[in-house]
């Protein structure tokens, strides 16, 4: 018998609104796969993502890490950096540890319009690429 996937889920809660429904769509399409959530851990904001993410890879308990967040655009370019800087540094966490990282990162340079808009398919989306990657 095949156990079911583990997931952890990682929220930057910039916008705790968004990040909200973000998370109850991924549980939902967490459920709909037949995986389990064995772990919810907030941050501030995109910036502490890696750190976390790093020590949640590492956990025996966890076959993949669906993170979820929202850079929003700016008047400077702040969140472009950032957002290289974080989508970078998962990337390495992923390869590194051999396990997939499902990215629902809204943006960097979103408008809170367009983060509504995608709120609910990114996260869904970050499930299902962090699952199919599992094999």
């Amino acid at each position: 018998m095949k156990t079911s996937p583990k997931l952890a889920l990682l929220a930057a809660e910039f916008n705790t609104p968004l990040i909200e429904a973000m998370l109850r769509a991924a549980l939902d399409e967490a459920e709909r796969a037949g995986a389990s959530v064995v772990c919810t851990v907030r941050v501030p904001g995109c910036y502490e993502v890696p750190l976390a993410a790093k020590r949640l890879v590492a956990r025996d308990d966890v076959n993949a890490l669906i993170v979820l967040g929202y850079i929003e655009r700016g008047e400077t370019l702040h969140g472009l950096v950032m957002g290289h800087v974080v989508h970078g540094a998962l990337m390495d966490i992923s390869l590194a540890r051999d396990k997939p990282v499902g990215l629902g990162i809204i943006g960097p340079g979103a408008t809170p319009e367009q983060a509504e808009l995608r709120k609910d398919g990114y996260a869904r989306a970050a499930v299902r690429a962090a699952l199919a990657a599992l094999g």
